[in-house]
């Protein structure tokens, strides 16, 4: 694949890359942009990313550029699959780990058939409650800026479909999860959903994205390879 070709990205291009830890998904829209305009001289060119992926995330995004950009929201409705990696016994209000543990459970009455059950009861159509950390907006602002200033915020429910839910491994109080779900899924809800079914709490200590509809995150690259692979020019 020729990445030295600035025609490809002004016609369209879509690229599958694989996020690096801390990086929100617009950090790297706009590092490919500017990393466009500086190697391969592009004054003006669309790129926007196929569905947010938190910063404490990492795994598959895709970007569109150019004419491409009008192919993202085909995108953003594939289903996604992630390997989730969830701590019980405590919460935070992020559901993850950008924020400190507020409350403390115990979890040594959780069994294995215990978390069967509660695994199950989270498999197809169900209502989910969005972190109030989240991109969504509330009267035009994103969530996550209201949350962080200590504003009280009212976020809706909404439908989501998980296609499926497995037990990757069980290490208690740490349990590692594959799910496949519909666009718009939290995970970071669903591990707290988990915690309350388990009469417990429960966040979110890791995150991948593999795969999002036919595409793995095997096809991606990283930041740091596409940048370099710029620099060939």
């Amino acid at each position: 694949m020729d990445y030295t070709d600035p025609n490809t990205y002004l016609e369209g291009r879509v690229l599958f890359i694989d996020k690096p830890l801390t990086w929100t998904s617009f950090d790297v829209v706009n590092k490919i942009r500017k990393s466009l305009r500086h190697h391969l001289g592009i004054g003006k060119i669309k790129v926007g990313h196929a569905g947010t992926l938190d910063p404490l995330a990492t795994g598959l995004v895709i970007i569109c550029t150019g004419k491409a950009t009008k192919q993202i929201m085909q995108y953003q409705n594939l289903d996604k699959l992630y390997e989730a990696q969830v701590r019980l016994g405590a919460t935070t209000p992020s559901f993850d780990l950008e924020t400190e543990v507020d409350k403390s459970f115990p979890w040594e009455h959780i069994t294995s058939t215990d978390i069967g059950e509660a695994i199950n009861a989270f498999k197809g159509d169900l209502e989910q409650m969005p972190p109030l950390y989240s991109a969504k907006r509330v009267d035009g602002k994103r969530a996550y800026d209201m949350a962080r200033k200590g504003k009280t915020l009212e976020l809706k429910p909404q439908y989501v479909t998980i296609h499926r839910l497995e037990i990757l491994k069980e290490n208690l109080p740490d349990l590692s999860l594959l799910v496949e779900c519909s666009k718009g899924t939290y995970i970071r809800s669903l591990a707290r959903d988990i915690g309350e079914k388990l009469n417990s709490g429960a966040h979110l200590t890791g995150l991948r994205r593999t795969r999002i509809g036919p595409y793995e995150v095997e096809q991606a690259i990283s930041i740091d390879n596409f940048i370099k692979k710029l620099e060939l020019l």
